[in-house]
């Protein structure tokens, strides 16, 4: 992504303030409700005792775990720190871009509810699908930090659920 390609994605937003505003709710809502629902599925699992529990709160606590100390180790830059640009979405964090933590959790959070709720786990994608435009358009990830997100999530989910 160069500054004319992100300048190019974002003039549609960038014409009326409140398509920014959109674009910054979107973000904001699709992480929140991924994040309230994951621990809604945990305690659902608790209450009625399944015995996949710990499956559905190892597989994605190990996997971020372990995405956040690879993208801290890398410790790549983002890309309003890179490129002359100015974000629609402002974020005051420095590096640590690559693979975009965001996009990671909806999606090993998607995979997750897959492993229960089929239907809950198409919703979800589509979610992570939503978010990846979000963060890329938003000016916080490269197209390779949430494409990198979107393969480790799915990929932590089909080693956790498909065949271990």
């Amino acid at each position: 992504m160069t500054e004319e390609t992100y300048e190019r994605w974002t003039a549609w937003f960038r014409r009326k303030p409140g398509r920014v505003r959109v674009l910054k709710w979107g973000n904001d809502l699709l992480t929140g409700i991924c994040y309230i629902c994951y621990p809604i599925l945990l305690l659902w699992l608790m209450w009625i005792r399944d015995g996949r529990f710990w499956r559905a709160l190892l597989v994605p606590g190990i996997s971020f775990v372990l995405v956040s100390l690879f993208r801290k180790w890398r410790d790549c830059p983002r890309p309003y720190e890179q490129l002359d640009i100015e974000p629609l979405i402002h974020k005051d964090t420095r590096g640590k871009s690559f693979p975009s933590r965001h996009v990671f959790s909806i999606t090993i959070i998607a995979a997750t509810w897959w492993y229960f709720c089929p239907a809950m786990g198409v919703v979800f994608s589509v979610s992570a699908v939503l978010l990846t435009a979000a963060r890329v358009l938003g000016g916080v990830h490269f197209p390779r930090d949430v494409m990198a997100g979107i393969l480790i999530g799915a990929a932590a989910g089909w080693l956790g659920y498909g065949i271990l």
